[in-house]
């Protein structure tokens, strides 16, 4: 199988005109050098060396140079460059482009331009690692067929830089044609430590007899256009950006989706995240959530971080802590000594009391006085069975990969799924003898996918499953680095074994190369390999176009692998048995495996995404409407320009549509909404023009839902109602306070617990949970959906080891006597489910017990009047400051104390309407959240006060609580224990309190009375 190229595609044709054409203007023409050092032929008397050496030359004058890079940057959308920006001998450019868009035969193709134009013949092109340099040379070996039918035949040669192969350097400089290097930047970085020291400088900077040159000054005269590869990561120090400038370059490009924010020197193109997933040329993401709940019977302890505060370290843990009777994840900063079950508050964490406190880089961690554990940063102890989750996560990326099959395979694309393990061994382990055997891993990935492909629904993909296709082995395979052992049995003998690496080593050169040549073979039905593990730290050699599933198995507390970087291993666009580029979402869907919620998964992936590439979303530019096209003028678009754009900028400022830094304010979004954005006459006389402002504006608008600012409304105090005496009287109902005393029954409520417990307490073990949300990506945000269907729920097997001390738990949250506490225990049915999930089943007592309670308080509370100073003021009223919005919680009143009532739900706007409208209301009021009563339960803020007349002009007071359902069972019990201690608090008070869904229930009422 070959891979297509398609050389048509509009945004790569952007991307290369926008270098090619800088040097518009330029004639065809080289330089001429001799190939020897004048030292060097100073040395050779009577010999006659000739050889002439060929390089670039530039002609350009520099203003021409900048007229051209500002009318791409222009075009482009990109502010244009300052005239002391391009500088003629020292010309620097930026491209951004996705991961996954094809940057690299971007720039090869570049090449091959530049030199068909200008005649720029030397070329090289700088990686900053074993993988990228792999990647690059298997880009240069599959496009060179498709280059030379693309350019009738055109005669090149590439090569990577080897030191021991410095032939190739003197071919790349006395060759006429058109020359192209990949050179790692450690390969000629290490002279600029000490110069003096030549036995420690890498070769290419070492004087060469056969050569009569450095090799370096021999590539130096051929003034080469450099390539820079992920510029950020090859030329991240001050010595590497030397080492760089050392080539002599005619220019510098520099290629990446995650450019430094300081470092994008006069940007020409740029197709970042959101361009890309726009313009639908990499794969649409969604990411499988796989989550556990209610897992809390061990003691869980992660290091999060350590520091040094005055001297002293401080540790900060994260721990299942027991809070308002139940388990809550938090994290605390500790010191020596911290007692973690003090701190927490569980038993299960005794013995746990910190020790040490290392603080030093790179070795940190914490140790406890009683236990042996040491955790290290980043690391945890009582987590989650880790292998019921790696379980789930491998069978469900098998599952998604099967899914994928039934729809992919019939038109012809191989799916693939990638696996990222930290450990070798978990993959495949070696007894002495070098026999191979299957890692845990392995182990688990062919016990469930020799499980799902019996399930009916694959049934199209493998009909009646044979013996051959029960031997999972065939269907995955890994690719790490090797090395060799010797067999126990014969020291002589060894044999090859997978070994753990850091992708940076020597060894882990023949596993790129594995990898790149195996890549054709991989997308090919030809072969059944289709599940790939592989060694996290070679992620940067993977980018095969047909993974549709990556899943990365890390230890627990290893570092975390970052979510872009993971995701970019399978952005590119699949292709099909012929090789073709298949374009789409409706086939291109990367699934990213997860053990964080989907939530958490966006929130931290637009974080590195702004992080990464410098993207701000909801953000513009000063230059963000540069580019708006005015009108083509033969053929050539007439632009609205850099000054323009930025008045346009000033505008938006003005009209408070965003603020100082570009950021888009909700009354941008409110007037977009409304489609009345305030613009000037220049954008909307032109509906062209008007139509691409404001979809720009649109854009960084993002997705929010906003309230209008216009129906915002400070509520005021209507005197004339808080000051009549109908509303003094109604108040001086209400308006004081009261005590309570209990008095019930112990033995009838250790019976009503026990049959409480029997009748609800419902434990299961913990849960995985298993969900799927499509991401989507543009200027406004990361926005991610739940699919529908994706949902899935299974059970966890947990061993616990210590069961915790119940009584002692649920005396302390309930306050009732061991004595009852035990009755109530041995008499509930459910205690054997006590070991199921120790936990969960105190939790679900705590909280059935004091519900009880509370039932049974409220059936034996008393109220009484505290005495007449204590009260409520009426003064209070005029102290609130309260706003709302009118067509969201706010209904104009005539009244009540304030103009407008400000409502929380549809009951209580209907009831307020109805108490506006009725000839029986004379006075009302929606009552503050500072008129509370005191209840068991909690305080209890009750909502209205209401003065009933009837016809004969005889008064009544009511307290209203407004429920859409009136029915004691439709309401939860400690909400209708509140509502029943009101009313017992109202009755001491002489007034009454009444349960109302609509002014009929009140009326009813008004007439029972």
């Amino acid at each position: 199988m070959k891979i297509q190229f398609d050389a048509a595609l509009d945004y790569q044709q952007e991307a290369i005109n926008a270098i090619v054409d800088i040097f518009q203007g330029q004639e065809v023409c080289e330089a001429n050098f001799t190939v020897y050092s004048p030292e060097f032929l100073a040395k050779q008397h009577n010999m006659s060396f000739n050889e002439i050496g060929y390089g670039n030359r530039l002609t350009l004058s520099e203003g021409k140079l900048l007229e051209n890079v500002q009318n791409i940057q222009l075009a482009n959308g990109l502010k244009p460059s300052e005239r002391k920006e391009v500088n003629r001998s020292h010309l620097d450019f930026t491209i951004e482009m996705e991961t996954g868009t094809g940057k690299t035969y971007v720039y090869l193709r570049s090449i091959m331009e530049l030199y068909r134009k200008y005649g720029f013949s030397k070329h090289i092109i700088v990686v900053p690692s074993i993988p990228i340099k792999e990647g690059v040379y298997k880009s240069l070996e599959i496009t060179k067929e498709h280059f030379e039918q693309l350019y009738d035949n055109i005669n090149y040669n590439f090569f990577i830089y080897d030191s021991s192969k410095l032939n190739e350097v003197r071919d790349f400089s006395t060759n006429d044609g058109l020359e192209i290097m990949v050179i790692n930047i450690d390969a000629f970085s290490k002279s600029f430590k000490d110069p003096s020291k030549d036995n420690k400088t890498n070769i290419i900077h070492r004087y060469n007899d056969s050569l009569g040159y450095k090799p370096l000054d021999l590539i130096k005269n051929t003034n080469p256009v450099v390539f820079i590869d992920e510029p950020q990561s090859t030329m991240s120090t001050p010595i590497r950006k030397k080492a760089v400038k050392s080539l002599q370059p005619l220019a510098i490009v520099r290629y990446s989706a995650t450019h430094k924010k300081d470092e994008k020197i006069n940007m020409m193109y740029k197709l970042d995240a959101i361009d890309a997933y726009d313009r639908k040329l990499v794969k649409q993401i969604e990411v499988g959530s796989v989550q556990t709940e209610g897992v809390n019977n061990q003691a869980y302890i992660k290091l999060v971080s350590v520091k040094v505060s005055k001297g002293f370290p401080i540790a900060k843990i994260e721990v299942d802590a027991f809070k308002n009777g139940s388990i809550t994840r938090k994290t605390y900063a500790v010191k020596q000594n911290e007692d973690l079950e003090q701190l927490t508050d569980r038993i299960e964490y005794e013995g746990y009391i910190l020790k040490d406190i290392h603080a030093v880089p790179g070795n940190e961690y914490i140790d406890f006085t009683s236990k042996e554990d040491v955790i290290r940063l980043g690391q945890s102890i009582g987590a989650v069975d880790e292998k019921q989750v790696k379980t789930a996560l491998i069978s469900k990326t098998i599952e998604e990969h099967l899914d994928k099959e039934l729809v992919l395979n019939p038109q012809g694309i191989k799916v693939l799924s990638l696996f990222f393990i930290d450990s070798v061994g978990k993959y495949r382990v070696y007894d002495e003898e070098g026999n191979a055997e299957n890692g845990e891993y392995a182990q688990i990935f062919e016990k469930e996918y020799l499980k799902l492909i019996t399930k009916p629904k694959y049934v199209s993909l493998f009909g009646e499953i044979t013996d051959d296709e029960k031997d999972a082995s065939a269907v995955h395979n890994g690719y790490f680095s090797i090395d060799k052992k010797s067999k126990s049995s014969n020291k002589k003998d060894k044999f090859e074994y997978f070994k753990d690496t850091s992708g940076s080593v020597k060894a882990d050169e023949d596993t790129y190369s594995l990898i790149m040549r195996d890549k054709e073979m991989l997308l090919s039905f030809k072969s059944k390999l289709r599940f790939i593990f592989s060694h996290s730290a070679l992620k940067e050699g993977w980018d095969n176009p047909n993974v549709f599933q990556i899943c990365t198995l890390k230890d627990a507390g290893n570092s975390e692998i970052k979510r872009r970087q993971e995701i970019g291993r399978g952005l590119r666009l699949c292709v099909n048995q012929d090789g073709e580029r298949i374009y789409g979402h409706e086939v291109n869907t990367l699934t990213v495996m997860a053990t964080e919620s989907y939530s958490d998964f966006v929130s931290n992936f637009q974080k590195e995404v702004e992080s990464d590439t410098g993207i701000r979303f909801g953000i513009l530019e000063t230059h963000s409407f540069a580019n708006v096209v005015l009108a083509i003028k033969d053929e050539t678009p007439v632009y609205l320009g850099q000054e323009k754009s930025e008045e346009l900028f000033k505008h938006l400022l003005a009209q408070g549509y965003i603020d100082a830094r570009g950021k888009v304010q909700d009354d941008l979004r409110t007037d977009l909404k409304n489609d009345n954005v305030n613009l000037p006459e220049e954008i909307t006389e032109n509906k062209h023009v008007l139509k691409q402002v404001l979809s720009n504006l649109k854009d960084a608008a993002g997705k929010l839902e906003i309230k209008n600012k216009d129906e915002k409304r400070r509520v005021k105090v209507n005197k004339r109602v808080l000051d009549s005496p109908e509303f003094k009287e109604l108040w001086e109902r209400v308006k004081y306070k009261t005590t309570f005393s209990v008095d019930f029954d112990s033995a009838s409520l250790v019976k009503e617990c026990i049959k409480a417990l029997d009748d609800r307490l419902k434990i299961t073990k913990g849960k995985l949970h298993y969900s799927k949300a499509s991401i989507s990506i543009d200027i406004g945000g990361v926005d991610a959906k739940v699919k529908s269907n994706s949902v899935r729920t299974e059970t966890l097997h947990e061993e616990v080891e210590v069961l915790p001390d119940i009584v002692g738990y649920l005396q302390n949250e309930t306050q009732l006597t061991r004595k009852s506490i035990v009755e109530i225990l041995t008499g509930t049915t459910r205690l054997p489910y006590f070991k199921i999930n120790p936990q969960k089943f105190i939790e679900g007592c705590i909280d059935i017990i004091n519900e009880q309670m509370r039932m049974h308080i409220i059936d034996g509370i008393q109220y009484s009047k505290i005495d007449d100073a204590e009260y409520y003021s009426q003064e209070l009223f005029e102290n609130e400051e309260l706003f709302g919005y009118l067509k969201n919680n706010l209904k104009e009143s005539t009244k009540s104390p304030y103009d407008y009532v400000v409502y929380d739900s549809g009951i209580e706007s209907t009831l307020a309407n109805d108490f506006e409208n009725s000839e029986n209301i004379s006075v009302y009021a929606k009552l503050p959240n500072w008129f509370k009563i005191d209840t068991p339960l909690g305080t209890y803020n009750p909502d209205w006060a209401i003065l009933w007349k009837d016809e004969n002009e005889e008064k009544l007071f009511f307290v209203v609580e407004s429920k859409g359902s009136t029915g004691l069972f439709d309401l939860r019990p400690k909400e209708q224990g509140k509502i029943d201690c009101g009313k017992k608090h109202f009755t001491a008070l002489d007034s009454e309190m009444i349960v109302a869904a609509n002014m009929e229930d009140v009326t009813i009422e008004a007439f029972r009375n």
